[in-house]
Parts: C-alpha cells; structure tokens; sequence
C-alpha cells in the first residue's frame, strides 16, 4: 500500500525562545541566533529531499522552511499556528508561577486551558485538521514526501494524539531545526487517524536517508 511520508521540523529559535517567553500567536521572525543556527545545522546534517513544504504562516516558521527547502514549493496552512496561550503570552515560567490559573494549567488534562486560550482538546482537534489538509493535498497532488515546518506544540500534540507507537507528550523532545519523520497510508488515516512514527530529523551527512526503503 502506498504510503506518505512527512518530515515534521521544529522552527528555528527566535528572541523569545532565548528569554523563554511564551509566544504562540505572536509573529516573531527568527533572532540572528536561530538563522546561524539553522545554517550550522545545514552544514553539518542531511535534511530529507521533500517535493513540497507545507508551513505555519507564523514568520519563524516561513523563513525556517525558507533556509531549510529554499527551493521547495511552500504553501501556508492556518491550523499549523501555535497554540493559543492566551493571558500567558509573553510572559515567562518565573512571572506565572505563583498564579493559580497556571498552576492548573500545568496539571494537564484535555480540558485545560490557559485564560482566554486553547485547551489541548481544541488543540488535538485543529492539528488533526491541519494534518488531514496536508495529507489530502499530498493524495490529490501525487507527492510521496513532503515537510512540514510548525512549532514545538503542534509537533508534540501530533505525536502524542496520532503517533504510532504511543508517545508520552511530557518525553516528546524537539529541538529547533530538528523534528520527526513520519509515515501514514490513506487506510490507516481514514480508519484509525494515526501514522507511524520512523525516527528522528536531519541525520548525519554521512549516511544515506535511513527511512527510506
């Protein structure tokens, strides 16, 4: 059966990710750090030959596709956006510490939310919408590999919600430039909504692409 392979990567590092800011909807482009980063990242991994990038339309997302798959096709999708944080956007771990509202946020739990944000059961359903977008896009366009660049968020509620094996979200490690391989087939998506987990993203320059057959 014919399968379709994604490559989920992590946007590089922007300001706030240095400072350790919440930012989910805030378009913050990428810092002088996270471009010399990615270019570091480039010289010394191998990034997979994909036939279509699809991106976050947040700017951090877009000018990572752009330096990672420069000559790749990029078409934005909404619902790949970060999660809403809400009243907890633009603040850091030390500022929300000691709120209460935080503190149960911490605790989990799909009906949790940030005040006037997303609970990760809205989040679990718009990332499921987003990747049957990319899916359907790659059936219909006949593309067998393709990139998705989006957030550390979306890649861990991916993973955990559809992922196959399961994965604990609190042990999902993503790094920027960095993410996931992935495999689904149209059977397994329209039966089960889940995709096999391959491994990790980039790998060493010198081995050849270990996920493909």
């Amino acid at each position: 059966m014919k399968g379709y392979r994604i490559s989920l990567i992590r946007h590089g590092q922007t300001i706030a990710n240095e400072r350790g800011i919440y930012i989910g909807r805030t378009d913050y482009p990428l810092s002088e750090k996270g471009r010399s980063e990615l270019a570091a990242k480039l010289d010394e991994f191998e990034y997979p030959k994909v036939q279509r990038v699809y991106s976050s339309p947040l700017r951090r997302c877009m000018e990572t596709a752009e330096i990672l798959f420069p000559y790749r096709e990029l078409l934005t999708v909404s619902d790949l956006q970060e999660m809403d944080f809400g009243d907890f956007e633009g603040k850091d771990v030390s500022t929300l510490i000691d709120r209460e509202d935080y503190k149960q946020w911490l605790k989990g739990g799909l009906k949790a939310r940030p005040p006037k944000g997303e609970s990760m059961e809205e989040l679990c359903v718009r990332t499921y919408k987003a990747l049957h977008e990319v899916i359907m896009d790659m059936m219909n366009e006949g593309i067998t590999h393709s990139a998705v660049v989006t957030h550390a968020g979306i890649i861990t509620n991916m993973l955990s919600c559809f992922g196959l094996p399961k994965m604990d979200r609190r042990e999902i490690v993503c790094a920027p430039g960095e993410g996931f391989e992935i495999m689904v087939t149209a059977k397994m998506w329209q039966q089960s909504q889940a995709f096999e987990i391959l491994g990790l993203t980039p790998y060493t320059k010198d081995e050849e692409d270990p996920f493909t057959e």
